[in-house]
């Protein structure tokens, strides 16, 4: 459908302002690292690990502050990360599911070029749809990096005690994005991470884990918004599945899911009710000072 020009227009300006721009904000790539610019976190050289932000924690607002969350705790953590900052490019996941290939496959072997001169072996991603590029895609364009998604890693610094966790009492549920679970059946280290904060209840709602259901970000929807925000839109309907369940917070593990869900409350009127946050952002109020 793309080759015949058969897609809607604006799955069309996606793809020009992904060729235009290197994102698709339409904003300069010059300010592609700006997220960083409060946090002691520095370029790429030589570090363990990359971390990878991604286009929605580059420039969107609640993506950003996520990726300062959770840099932030992974640096303080005292992990060898590094981030491109104004160099970091397009990982080209949802170019690819909208089946424009030969774009994605411009993207990625620019991806792999700069992360092979930069000998990058370990990359953490803030989003789960990069993860599922840079595992799944980059390895048939001969891009063979270590990959894992930020709460991979948490997890894993938790179970080590490199970050100390205080009583945090609070009601939690949990939504399962769908290129970490479905995708790349990662359904375990999110959970284990809010299940050893003391005082925290996790609640699962009534879809989760391998029946969970989308945020309506997926598909390249989030910067298409082909299906709208109607009352049972995805996203709303997720959120009336967070308030049956009784929590106060719905934890979230992806800026594109962060922001759908944030954005969903606000068209339930659900503000006084259900709070949105990233897992590291928990993690970080739970943290022993």
């Amino acid at each position: 459908m793309v080759t015949e020009g058969k897609i809607p227009p604006a799955v069309r300006d996606y793809f020009k302002a992904i060729i235009a721009n290197g994102n698709p904000f339409k904003a300069p790539q010059k300010l592609r690292g700006k997220w960083a610019e409060s946090t002691e976190i520095q370029p790429f050289s030589n570090q363990e690990y990359l971390f990878y932000v991604g286009c929605v924690g580059s420039y969107d607002e609640v993506g950003s502050e996520m990726a300062r969350s959770v840099g932030t705790l992974l640096y303080e953590s005292g992990l060898s990360i590094g981030i491109l900052g104004s160099q970091e490019t397009c990982d080209g996941n949802e170019v690819k599911v909208l089946g424009e290939t030969g774009l994605f496959s411009q993207l990625a072997e620019d991806n792999i070029r700069k992360f092979k001169e930069k000998s990058v072996k370990k990359i953490i991603t803030l989003d789960p749809h990069a993860l599922n590029a840079f595992k799944k895609e980059y390895p048939k364009l001969g891009g063979n990096f270590n990959v894992f998604h930020y709460t991979e890693i948490l997890a894993g610094l938790i179970k080590e005690k490199r970050i100390a966790l205080s009583d945090y009492r609070a009601k939690v549920t949990y939504h399962d994005p769908c290129y970490l679970g479905r995708h790349n059946l990662i359904y375990a280290p999110p959970r284990e991470i809010l299940k050893h904060i003391p005082g925290l209840e996790l609640v699962e709602m009534r879809r989760n884990n391998v029946n969970a259901f989308c945020c309506g970000g997926g598909g390249g929807n989030f910067f298409t918004d082909i299906l709208g925000a109607e009352k049972n839109s995805p996203g709303r309907v997720r959120i009336r599945e967070a308030i049956e369940t009784g929590a106060r917070i719905i934890a979230v593990a992806c800026p594109s899911c962060a922001k759908m869900l944030t954005d969903a409350v606000k068209m339930e009127e659900q503000e006084d009710k259900l709070e949105v946050l990233n897992i590291a952002e928990i993690v970080r109020r739970a943290r022993s000072k």
